[in-house]
């Protein structure tokens, strides 16, 4: 069996099979402040008491501090929510995007169940866990009851070899292979990433690469935690490694199909507008102006990000023509960053710092592009208006192409600095 069959397995009490269907408990249910309130309408009108209110946790990253009346009303349904049903992990005062926050906190684990009220929550999969997205309304029933049901996935295998060079960062790995299989290719499978690089790899690069499993329609994304996992998750729960279940699939398992990627000649990949798997080497877009560069987000906003970008930038400055802006993915990684003199080099090259949180991401928050705008962007989505008016551009790159592009003011490869 592969890690997932084995995670659901355990939670059904039987060896689950692909297309069965089962009806699982779950080990924590998550929601931001965009999401909780419709759950929160619905859970209203089945239950009064959560299952667990030690199993919930509620963030609030896109909206925050409020930019409108609307989500100001939003986050006072969720502060309400919070007080009467004694939800004691809540991080509603810029802790940071929910995808961060929920690992700093020491809140996830290998061989957990983890669902979400947001598409990119298959993030935690980086930690050897079960992870998915749903809608509002199936997180209601699970907070009235503890209980989800899922189809089991069919797996696929992808298996990455080669050696990182400077020029690129697990971000363009991942885009490398939604370039290859689609964005429909991957539709609720697992995608089980594998192979020397990734046994190699650090926790903020596996989170990346797991955030963006959905941006090729699977189910979760995961990976068997390595040494950096586990010494992370033991710092951050308090645990020892004996106290964790760490799961792995077996030689035999069995997959769908298996994908081999070797990343040993790779140039910096973008994502072109307007979809996530229009995926080119950098050679071919090379030059094409942006008027505002960004740094953050669920995907690129850690340490390892704002690391890569200051290293360009020390002793540059920002092109007159275009804009930075950098939104670290939480409160830890800005105060590291301040620490590290990462956040005097942005500001002293020109770039806006903003608070933690999702930003203009999905186009809700500080730095939307107005018509005929384009932006480079560590998101992980660049759909038709995602970031703003429709008629703007959202181009997808790792960070270090980023802070190149801003000292240029044009798509640039940072070999080319």
């Amino acid at each position: 069996m592969n890690i997932t069959e084995k995670i659901l397995s355990q939670r059904a009490g039987h060896e689950v099979t692909p297309g069965e269907i089962i009806e699982i408990p779950v080990d924590l249910a998550m929601s931001h402040d965009g999401t909780s309130p419709p759950a929160i309408k619905t859970f209203e009108k089945i239950a009064e008491k959560v299952w667990d209110p030690e199993k919930i946790a509620l963030i609030f990253d896109h909206n925050v501090p409020a930019n409108t009346i609307g989500s100001a009303e939003f986050q006072e349904v969720c502060r309400d929510f919070i007080k009467k049903q004694n939800i004691t992990k809540n991080y509603i005062h810029g802790e940071g995007i929910c995808h961060q926050v929920v690992p700093e906190m020491g809140l996830v684990e290998p061989n957990m169940v983890i669902v979400g009220a947001d598409s990119h929550t298959c993030t935690y999969g980086a930690f050897g866990a079960f992870s998915t997205g749903m809608g509002a309304t199936d997180l209601a029933m699970i907070w009235a009851t503890g209980k989800t049901w899922f189809m089991v996935p069919e797996a696929i295998k992808m298996e990455i070899e080669g050696e990182l060079n400077p020029s690129i960062a697990p971000k363009d790995i991942i885009l490398n292979i939604i370039g290859d299989i689609g964005i429909a290719g991957a539709t609720y499978k697992t995608a089980e990433f594998c192979g020397e690089t990734i046994e190699k790899m650090g926790v903020e690069g596996r989170a990346t690469m797991c955030n963006m499993a959905i941006e090729m329609g699977a189910k979760n994304g995961i990976m068997e935690p390595n040494r950096e996992v586990i010494d992370y998750v033991c710092q951050r729960t308090g645990k020892k490694e004996s106290e964790l279940s760490i799961v792995k699939s077996d030689e035999d398992a069995i997959y769908s199909k298996e994908m081999h990627f070797d990343i040993t000649d790779m140039e910096p990949q973008i994502a072109c507008p307007n979809d996530v798997d229009n995926v080119k080497g950098i050679s071919q877009v090379e030059g094409t102006f942006v008027n505002q560069c960004l740094i953050g987000s669920c995907t690129n906003g850690r340490l390892s990000d704002l690391k890569d970008a200051a290293e360009l930038l020390e002793g540059n400055k920002i092109h007159n023509d275009t804009r930075l802006l950098i939104f670290p993915a939480s409160r830890e990684i800005y105060k590291q960053s301040i620490e590290l003199g990462y956040i005097d080099t942005f500001i002293d090259a020109g770039a806006i710092i903003c608070n933690p949180g999702c930003g203009p991401c999905l186009g809700a928050h500080m730095g939307v592009l107005s018509e005929g705008e384009a932006c480079i962007s560590t998101t992980n989505r660049n759909f038709k208006g995602r970031m703003g008016d429709t008629k703007s551009s959202v181009y997808l790159s790792n960070s270090k192409v980023v802070a190149a592009s801003a000292i240029k003011g044009v798509i640039t490869d940072p070999k080319d600095l």
